[in-house]
């Protein structure tokens, strides 16, 4: 019987950990990897070369409803304008973190 409820509560917890998976915390190294790799043509320093005001500074993006993940996700993935569709080249992970990491440069200042 004790081995029967510990089997049960351990089944318990293996549910649980898969219906509510922890958010996965970004790597800012490979955000800034990635970015180097594949934005940093166009957006060196956070500015843009192709629409000059439309930089990765935080005053820029908040203007543009560009100031969160989901929104620098969304645009990475599918393009927009003359910036091309990643979506297709990067991984999901790897675009998260590259928004991340336009995040915590736009709060910086792009040091």
């Amino acid at each position: 019987m004790k081995n029967f409820f510990f089997g049960f509560f351990i089944a318990c917890l293996a549910l649980i950990s898969f219906q509510n998976p922890a958010q996965a915390v970004p790597d800012l190294n490979n955000g800034s990897n990635i970015f180097t790799a594949n934005c940093s043509a166009c957006h060196a320093g956070g500015n843009n070369v192709i629409m000059p005001e439309k930089t990765l500074k935080k005053d820029a993006l908040a203007t543009n409803q560009m100031n969160s993940i989901s929104a620098i996700t969304y645009q990475v993935t599918n393009g927009k304008n003359a910036m091309p569709a990643f979506g297709g080249r990067l991984s999901e992970p790897d675009i998260e973190d590259v928004a991340n990491f336009v995040l915590s440069q736009a709060d910086k200042g792009w040091d």
